[in-house]
């Protein structure tokens, strides 16, 4: 195997072999090893230069916000910490609330420019 195996976008290598199959094969018609199906992927929104989604915040801040979890994953753990402190009181449940629904109303330009610092 002195050539290099060149493969198209419609094609894939076989997971045993190495040959270069039909990327919607099942199995490979050279050594007969069934391909094992691409792995699913959640579609969060479009993401920000640092990885932070903003349908996972706005997840966050409506399951987890009474405990500031939405604040953590943003990258604002002093915030985070103070919702810990004051979690007994409820209040940071209605603000995270609160928070939640500005996260579903935002655009992922708006959010991209408030918390996508990389």
């Amino acid at each position: 195997m002195n050539e290099l195996m060149v493969k198209s976008p419609q094609e894939k290598f076989c997971s045993e072999c190495g040959a270069v199959i039909n990327a919607k094969a099942e199995i490979c018609p050279k050594c007969g090893v069934r391909q094992a199906a691409a792995p699913s992927q959640i579609n969060l929104g479009t993401v920000a230069a640092n990885g932070k989604s903003r349908i996972a915040a706005a997840l966050f801040a409506f399951f987890l916000g009474g405990i500031g979890v939405h604040k953590f994953y943003l990258g604002q753990v002093g915030l985070g910490i103070v919702y810990l402190l004051f979690c007994w009181t409820l209040i940071p449940s209605l603000i995270a609330f609160v928070e939640f629904i500005l996260f579903l109303t935002m655009s992922d330009e708006a959010f991209n420019n408030k918390y996508g610092q990389a």
